[in-house]
């Protein structure tokens, strides 16, 4: 077991600590995110622009990027 010294004054500034099990923090994280469930055209819409993505992939036609300010 390992001992961690954490300074009051670090305590104060950051307005408190909370200490969990790394189980714990990965299902926080997980319910953190927002799931979001598309039917019917948006659903259609949405599944012909990520094949689209993929196709164009493929076939080399995406490059990777920095910045966006690399797309202008």
């Amino acid at each position: 077991m390992t001992d961690i010294t954490i300074s009051k004054e670090k305590i104060k500034k950051e307005k408190g600590i909370v200490i969990l099990s790394i189980e714990e923090y990965q299902r926080l994280l997980k319910r953190a995110v927002p799931i979001y469930y598309l039917k019917g055209k948006e659903a259609k819409e949405l599944d012909k622009l990520v094949k689209k993505g993929l196709k164009d992939h493929a076939q080399g036609k995406t490059r990777k990027i920095k910045s966006l300010k690399e797309l202008e």
